[in-house]
């Protein structure tokens, strides 16, 4: 029988866990966007057929008629905190655990990227301003001033790293992910997107423990075919980012995850063409990045590739599974291998 040190989900990166370099060929990752569950209406965020289960192991069609039925959190007070915990301290020891006939052993990378309100994000940017009136003073009645919450579509993404495209299917048929995994996330999770990206490693992380991130949601402008909107993302763009001092200051990792496809049926995930993931050191590192001189340069990049639905958010991030150190910088198209 394991032991409770058998079980612990830090077997799987170091420093207990054993690891090899990195190569310079793109990983291919499912970025799996979450949004957790809750008592929100269907009409205001979708649902996969069969999430958000109840006690009884049945989906809960209408949450916010009884998020008491909910299996992961009854307590709407409570939902958003139970959440947070439980995909960490739960659900990533879960998939991480090889239990009998089966084994993670595929997977070379798994982050758990927690989206948190307090950074900045794309509807509420940096620098953030006192709120004053035209004498220079705060508003006596602050009741009367509250900004609406504008929330991102996901509340993080599990950020799934292979080496080869096939080793998400020798990974995902076993039966513990088939039978068991899946189930964990219809208790967590409301929905789940299931696309497929190519990844490319622009700046590698020294050690793959940067607590901070960046993630970009990109979606194309009209009139831009997902090929050529990649290309320039990872062409022209890219060398705009990496060009910054900024970028030299104040950004430990920088990757870019490219859409090839998806592992079912995604109407979701399917619209995004690619993700940017920037690594910081800090919030503030991150926001004081976002007010840079240097940055303006960056979203005027931005306001010409991409359209509707882009959205970016600040996250946490969790390493659970990490077969890879160092990390090194991927080969683009077009230079050679070392």
């Amino acid at each position: 029988m394991a032991t409770d040190f058998e079980r612990s989900d830090n077997q799987h990166r170091p420093p207990l866990g054993p690891t090899q370099p990195g190569g310079t060929e793109p990983l291919i990752v499912t970025p799996t966007f979450v949004s957790r569950v809750d008592d929100t209406a269907r009409s205001e965020r979708p649902q996969d057929a069969g999430a958000s289960k109840s006690r009884h192991g049945h989906e809960v069609h209408l949450p916010n008629w009884r998020p008491h039925a909910l299996a992961l959190e009854g307590n709407p007070n409570l939902a958003f905190e139970h959440w947070d915990e439980y995909w960490r301290k739960v659900h990533g020891p879960k998939f991480a655990w090889d239990e009998p006939g089966s084994s993670s052993a595929l997977v070379v990378r798994y982050d758990q990227v927690h989206r948190i309100a307090s950074g900045p994000s794309s509807s509420f940017p940096p620098p953030y301003r006192a709120m004053v009136g035209d004498d220079g003073r705060l508003p006596a009645d602050p009741e009367k001033h509250v900004p609406a919450y504008a929330r991102p579509r996901w509340d993080g993404f599990a950020y799934i790293a292979y080496a080869d495209e096939a080793d998400i299917e020798g990974t995902l048929s076993q039966e513990k992910f088939k039978e068991r995994i899946v189930a964990d996330e219809q208790v967590a999770f409301r929905m789940v997107t299931r696309e497929i990206t190519r990844e490319y490693i622009l700046i590698p992380s020294a050690r793959h423990r940067d607590p901070v991130s960046l993630v970009m949601l990109h979606m194309r402008a009209p009139g831009l075919s997902r090929e050529e909107f990649q290309q320039r993302l990872l062409g022209a763009h890219a060398q705009l980012v990496l060009a910054q001092p900024a970028t030299g200051e104040f950004v430990r990792r920088y990757a870019q995850l490219h859409n090839i496809g998806s592992t079912q049926k995604d109407p979701e995930g399917s619209k995004i063409d690619a993700v940017s993931v920037l690594s910081f050191a800090s919030l503030n590192d991150v926001e004081d990045y976002l007010v840079s001189p240097d940055y303006a340069a960056i979203q005027a990049s931005f306001d010409a590739l991409l359209g509707a639905g882009s959205e970016w958010w600040t996250a946490i991030n969790y390493s659970v599974i990490n077969r890879l150190q160092p990390e090194v910088a991927t080969a683009l198209p077009g230079q050679p291998q070392s």
